[in-house]
């Protein structure tokens, strides 16, 4: 069952919910639209308290940014597919995008002034696309104080 802040996003307010089939035709505007999009990562309300935070703030933020920025909903059995491509780690995140590339994730709920300066930032033409970070999140080592990445020697 959906919680009726969530459902409300569609019904109030017209956002489209985006899935793996979809989200490509979305992030391409028609004539006219904004070239941005923010994304609403949501997971399950039920287990994550900030998730109806950011349902709640996610309208106010694209009136803020009317005609800058065009939003969706992600489909949450899609969440899992799309996370990695639009780089988000946690849920629930909001993501800013130009070109179908992210250019700004941002998790959990924030301050207002937060929202407006890092969404602010990722609009700007000059917004560096986000690329997934490669390097290894956890290196472990020896009581020598050498890496040990699972090589042998």
């Amino acid at each position: 069952m959906t919680h009726p802040l969530m459902a409300a996003l569609a019904d109030r307010h017209g956002l489209p919910t985006v899935d793996r089939e979809t989200i490509d035709a979305f992030l391409a505007p028609a004539a006219g639209e904004a070239e941005h999009t923010l994304l609403f990562f949501s997971g399950d309300p039920a287990t994550r308290a900030e998730t109806l935070d950011v349902a709640v703030v996610m309208p106010e933020i694209l009136a803020t940014f009317q005609r800058r920025l065009r939003g969706a909903v992600v489909a949450r059995e899609a969440e899992s597919v799309l996370a990695s491509r639009f780089l988000v780690a946690v849920q629930p995140s909001l993501v800013v995008t130009r070109g179908g590339e992210p250019v700004a994730v941002l998790p959990k709920i924030r301050d207002w002034s937060e929202y407006m300066a890092a969404i602010e930032a990722a609009l700007a033409p000059g917004a560096p696309v986000l690329v997934k970070d490669e390097t290894p999140r956890v290196a472990f080592t020896t009581s020598s104080g050498a890496a040990n990445r699972g090589d042998v020697a």
